[in-house]
């Protein structure tokens, strides 16, 4: 199916062809080591939801959710069973939950927050093998990643969350997979998905929980879009490319011009964008990363001790201002978790004063420490000159003493980057971290030990039941 531009020249929708190759994709079609480094992007991502039910925002969110009745669908660490989409929509935000999920750079997306779930709530309601729950993902994975990267971090700068914006589409496709859609179904699942795009950004204004909800909101509706295709409900076709279509919809005319269509589909089956997800090594937007290791390498460096410091210029990309640098004033007095989250000026001013940045540090007795609030209020940021942004979330910390000196420490890719990945071994440390905070130490092993074996599973609602802490 083609469509003539706005140039006058003709294209190939890009729908048909993300279905076409969600529909088709193998388990032996995808190489040995992309299929690993999938199960250690799921580890990644259970040991978080499980380190979530420990907050209020979880549980607040079961009590809603289970005001809507029970149902046979395991949720994570909870031992509660809740309907298919409603599980879906929790076990979503356990994993985007704490902001501590994965992110894949050029797309600047959450994809396992929706693909993870929605994939595996899917899977042990038909009671799939885990080879297919596994193959689903990856496809996920890479559709979603590479809608992402199409938009070039346009997203972003017009107030959407991108996870919530793509993620839906995702989630269409890999429900379409595993209820046994055809290709032109799923083509038509993503058409109805375009009117459930949804994720703001107003949540940075006041610290609200709504980002929590995006990934899973993408869940819920792209079940529900595979199921409406699958009846013989009709989208529209030009899903991202029509004059209304996802891009020219969501961007302004400054960001669209920008985009390009041809990375939604560049080397399907060919190269895997999986490999171009980064692991989070710290509770926060990924966007701060950079800048709170470049402060915690100037303490250690030069043992700077808080006294000392007069004033500290955080440099960031200008792609990034506006999530965790505005408006200044709000950044530098965070009033909870999520204003911490995507604040730089808490970030850097963690790593000056400890050197660090975890779990612990977003608790509100971290917030209310009154050198960190000191330390916070010294931080500026300016734009970093030429940030080779969105390839890398770069940053530099400039630290101006008071006896005059002038220090500085310049990060130019994030650590966890692609190009500066979190090894395995790494992710499984990571894993171990925030299971424990959970469930006890043998459970933690049994979780590991299934995901990595996951192509071994007879029936992913075993894994499902697991997850969750029941036993079947």
């Amino acid at each position: 199916m083609s469509m003539e531009n706005g140039n006058g020249s003709t294209e190939t929708l890009i729908a048909p062809q993300l279905a076409d190759f969600v529909a088709n994709l193998g388990h032996d079609d995808i190489p040995e080591d992309i299929r690993t480094r999938a199960t250690y992007l799921i580890l990644d991502a259970v040991g978080i939801a499980l380190a979530s039910t420990q907050y209020d925002f979880a549980h607040r969110t079961l009590t809603a959710l289970s005001g809507f009745g029970s149902g046979d669908s395991h949720v994570i660490g909870f031992g509660a069973r809740l309907p298919l989409r409603d599980a879906v929509m929790l076990n979503a935000l356990l994993v985007h939950g704490l902001d501590y999920d994965d992110t894949h750079v050029a797309g600047v997306i959450h994809a396992t927050a929706a693909a993870f779930p929605a994939a595996l709530g899917v899977a042990a309601d038909r009671r799939l093998p885990g080879r297919d729950l596994l193959t689903t993902y990856i496809a996920g994975m890479e559709a979603s990643t590479r809608l992402g990267a199409v938009a070039k971090g346009g997203f972003h700068q017009v107030g959407f969350h991108p996870t919530g914006i793509v993620g839906v589409f995702a989630c269409a496709l890999m429900a379409g997979r595993m209820n046994g859609l055809t290709s032109s179904q799923m083509a038509m699942a993503q058409g109805i998905a375009l009117s459930m795009a949804s994720g703001s950004m107003e949540f940075l204004q006041d610290g609200a929980w709504t980002k929590r909800m995006h990934p899973g909101w993408a869940g819920v509706s792209g079940i529900t879009a595979a199921a409406l295709a699958k009846a013989g409900f009709t989208g529209p076709n030009a899903v991202y490319e029509g004059r209304f279509g996802l891009f020219p919809l969501y961007l302004d005319k400054e960001e669209f011009a920008q985009v390009d269509m041809s990375l939604a589909t560049a080397g399907l089956g060919e190269q895997w964008e999986i490999t171009n997800v980064a692991i989070k090594p710290i509770p926060a937007c990924h966007f701060t990363h950079a800048s709170a290791d470049a402060a915690s390498a100037l303490r250690k460096t030069h043992g700077l001790k808080p006294e000392d410091i007069e004033s500290v210029r955080a440099r960031v990309p200008a792609g990034v201002m506006k999530t965790v640098c505005e408006p200044i004033e709000h950044k530098q007095s965070p009033q909870n978790s999520y204003d911490a989250q995507f604040s730089v000026p808490y970030a850097v001013a963690l790593g000056l004063l400890y050197g660090r940045f975890g779990l612990s540090d977003l608790t509100q007795e971290a917030l209310n420490d009154p050198a960190l609030q000191d330390m916070a209020k010294k931080v500026s940021c300016e734009e970093y000159p030429d940030a080779p942004f969105p390839k890398y979330y770069s940053g530099e910390v400039i630290v101006t003493l008071k006896d005059g000196r002038v220090l500085s420490h310049r990060e130019e890719i994030n650590r966890g980057n692609p190009d500066r990945p979190l090894t395995n071994e790494e992710i499984a440390e990571k894993f171990w971290e925030t299971a424990t905070t959970a469930v006890a130490a043998d459970t933690a092993t049994k979780i590991k030990n299934a995901i990595l074996d996951i192509d071994s599973l007879a029936d992913s609602r075993s894994l499902s039941a697991l997850l969750a802490g029941n036993n079947e």
